[in-house]
C-alpha cells in the first residue's frame, strides 16, 4: 500500500516532518540515500538558538525554540539536550551597543535575554578574554545532538508507528504521485516531500540552493571551562557574507566536557576536504575570545555543507513552479503534490520542528501557527527556468 506521504530525507528536517505527519494520521514512508542523521545533520552543531536578523528569521527560530522546549522532556540522554544558553559577546564599546539593541528587541518581543558588562562577564565565563566589553545572554536556547535526535523522532516519537523508513535508496526523479528510486523502483505517495538539503538540487535542478562549506573542530574533555554556547556579535555579519571566505568565533560546551568549535563559510567550493588555511584563520579568531585555546588538544576537524537560499530563508511549501517540467504539465493538483522543506542553511536543527509544523498545516490546509508566507517557496518564482 502506498503512504500517504514520502519523504525524501532523514535528515533532522525530514524526521521532522515524518513525525508531524504520523501524528496526523497520515502512514509515512521515508527514504534516504544513505543514513539516518546523515549530511548537515551530521556534520553541524545542534545549536538551537533564536536569531532576529528579520522578522521572518525571527518568528521561525522563536516559534521552533519553544516546540523544542516541549520536547526535551521525551528525548533520551543519548540526544544530550541541554539548556545551556547563548551568550553573545561584544568585543568592543560599539558590538556593546549593538548587544543593548539586541537586549531591547528581544525584551518586546518576550524573549528572556540578560545583559552582562564587563565585571558580569568575567563572572559568568571566566575563560573568555578579559578584554571584551560585555555580553548578552539569551537564557533559554540549547543544544542537541542532532543525528539521535532525528533517529528518536523517526523511530521513538508517540507515532513512530507509522513511519516506516528505507535506507540506501537514493531517489533519483520525482514524478506525478510518487518517485523513481536509483535500482528503478517506483514509490508511489499521495503527497512527496523534498527535504535531503543540496541533495534536492538534483532532483529540483532549479532550486535556488546554493552550497555554504564550513569547518568544525572538537577538543579534548576539558568539563567547566565554557558553560555557555558562546558566540561574537560580529558571527551575524559573516553569516550573511555572499561570496569568499569568512570566519567568526562560535564555541559550543558538549555534555562531554568537549568544546566543539566554529565556525567557517566559503561559497568558492563543493570540496569536503578539511582546508588548513581556514581551519587555521577560524582557531586564530577563537583565541582572541578564548586564550586558552591554543593550550587546549584537539581531537578531529570534518566539514559540512549548508543548503543556502537567497534570502537567508527556508523554501517551505509547495514546489510549484519548481517540480519538473513533466510534472507541472500535469493537473496543478498533482504538482501540488511535491512539496519542499529545503534551504535552512545553518538553522535546519533550530528550525526544524517549526518546519514541519508549517508543512503539515498546509497539507492538510488547516491554520498555521505561524505565517507560512515568508517561506513560501514561490516567493522565488521568476527565477525558474524548465529546460
Amino acid at each position: 500500500m502506498s503512504p500517504d506521504a514520502l519523504i525524501i530525507g532523514a535528515g533532522i528536517v525530514g524526521a521532522a516532518c515524518a513525525a508531524e505527519l504520523a501524528a496526523l494520521g497520515m502512514r509515512v514512508e521515508v527514504l534516504d540515500a544513505q543514513r539516518i542523521g546523515g549530511g548537515a545533520t551530521s556534520a553541524g552543531m545542534g545549536h538551537i538558538v533564536v536569531m532576529n536578523d528579520s522578522p521572518a528569521e525571527f518568528a521561525l527560530s522563536h516559534y521552533s525554540r519553544e516546540l523544542w522546549l516541549q520536547l526535551a522532556p521525551q528525548l533520551r540522554s543519548r540526544d544530550a539536550f541541554t539548556r545551556c544558553g547563548t551568550l553573545w559577546i561584544a568585543e568592543d564599546d560599539e558590538e556593546w551597543q549593538a548587544a543593548r539593541a539586541m537586549h531591547a528587541a528581544f525584551g518586546a518581543q518576550g524573549v528572556a535575554a540578560e545583559l552582562l558588562d564587563a565585571a558580569a562577564l568575567r563572572e559568568c565565563e571566566p575563560a573568555v578574554a578579559q578584554s571584551m566589553a560585555g555580553g548578552l545572554r539569551i537564557v533559554h536556547d540549547s543544544i542537541v545532538y542532532a543525528p539521535t535526535a532525528a533517529e528518536w523522532l523517526l523511530t521513538q516519537s508517540p507515532h513512530a508507528a507509522n513511519i516506516r523508513v528505507r535506507l540506501g535508496a537514493p531517489v533519483s526523479s520525482l514524478g506525478a504521485g510518487g518517485v523513481m528510486l536509483a535500482d528503478g523502483e517506483r514509490v508511489g505517495a499521495g503527497h512527496v516531500i523534498v527535504a535531503n538539503g543540496l541533495g534536492a538540487a538534483q532532483l529540483l535542478p532549479s532550486l535556488p540552493l546554493q552550497p555554504k562549506k564550513g569547518h568544525l573542530l572538537i577538543t579534548d574533555r576539558y568539563p567547566g571551562l565554557i558553560r555557555h554556547q558562546l558566540l561574537e556579535l560580529g558571527y551575524i555579519k559573516s553569516a550573511h557574507h555572499a561570496a569568499g571566505t569568512s570566519v567568526a568565533f562560535n564555541a559550543q560546551p558538549r555534555p562531554t566536557g568537549q568544546l566543539l568549535l566554529g565556525s567557517s563559510r566559503q561559497f568558492d567550493t563543493t570540496d569536503p576536504a578539511v582546508e588548513m588555511p581556514v581551519l587555521a584563520q577560524m582557531l586564530q579568531r577563537a583565541a582572541r575570545y578564548l586564550p586558552a585555546l591554543p593550550t587546549l588538544n584537539a581531537i578531529r576537524a570534518w566539514t559540512g555543507f549548508r543548503a543556502a537560499s537567497p534570502d537567508g530563508l527556508p523554501l517551505i511549501g509547495p514546489a510549484g513552479d519548481f517540480a519538473p517540467a513533466h510534472v507541472s504539465a500535469h493537473a496543478s493538483a498533482d504538482a501540488a503534490r511535491i512539496w519542499l522543506a529545503v534551504g535552512h542553511e545553518g538553522l535546519g536543527v533550530t528550525t526544524a520542528l517549526a518546519t514541519a509544523k508549517l508543512l503539515a498545516a498546509q497539507i492538510v490546509a488547516s491554520a498555521a501557527p505561524i505565517p507560512c508566507e515568508p517561506y513560501l517557496p514561490v516567493r522565488f518564482a521568476e527565477q525558474v527556468t524548465h529546460d
